[in-house]
This record gives C-alpha cells, sequence and structure tokens, in this order.
C-alpha cells in the first residue's frame, strides 16, 4: 500500500510540473508575439506623429504606413511642424529637433 501511494504522489507531482511548464511556455510566446506586432504608422506626407495603430491620417485621410524599426524620427519641442527622419531644425520656432523614444 505504501509504494502505491507513494508512486501516486510521483505521478501527481510529475502532472503539476508539465502543466506548470505548459503555462509558462504559453505566457512566454503571447509576450514574443506581442513584443513583435508592436510597430508604429505614419502618413506618407508626415502631416501627423506617428500613431501606434493603423488606420487614416487626420488631416489629409491617406492610410498610414508601418514604419521601419530603424527609422529614427525628430520632432520639435513645442510640436511645432510633423515628425521628421532626419535631424535639424523646426522651421517654425527654429528649436533643434529632438529624437523620439
Amino acid at each position: 500500500m505504501r509504494i502505491r501511494m507513494k508512486t501516486f504522489r510521483l505521478m501527481m507531482l510529475a502532472m503539476l510540473a508539465m502543466v506548470s511548464f505548459g503555462v509558462l511556455a504559453q505566457q512566454q510566446e503571447k509576450e514574443k508575439k506581442g513584443k513583435k506586432e508592436a510597430h508604429k504608422y505614419e502618413c506618407p506626407m508626415k502631416c501627423e506623429a506617428p500613431a501606434d495603430k493603423p488606420g487614416k491620417c487626420g488631416k489629409c485621410g491617406m492610410e498610414l504606413k508601418k514604419m521601419k524599426d530603424d527609422k529614427a524620427v525628430y520632432e520639435c519641442p513645442m510640436k511645432c511642424e510633423p515628425a521628421s527622419d532626419k535631424p535639424g531644425k523646426c522651421g517654425k520656432c527654429g528649436m533643434d529637433l529632438k529624437k523620439k523614444a
């Protein structure tokens, strides 16, 4: 009887471990998918600052395009003009454009 009880406990412990590892693997997979899908979208005419989701530009109505990940975005600290892909000075207030994090 004692051998059966020990075997039963070991089997239950092994099943609990397998279920735990399965749940952990699913959570990690969801986190990876969430990170891969985090893209920025911008208007082809650069009318507005980049958005977090696809849609249409609020000013010109064009479809927002997915931004490349390696592309830096620079904007005026005073938000005078739309964001730019190059550093420089704001055309309206003359302040240096800052790299957006």
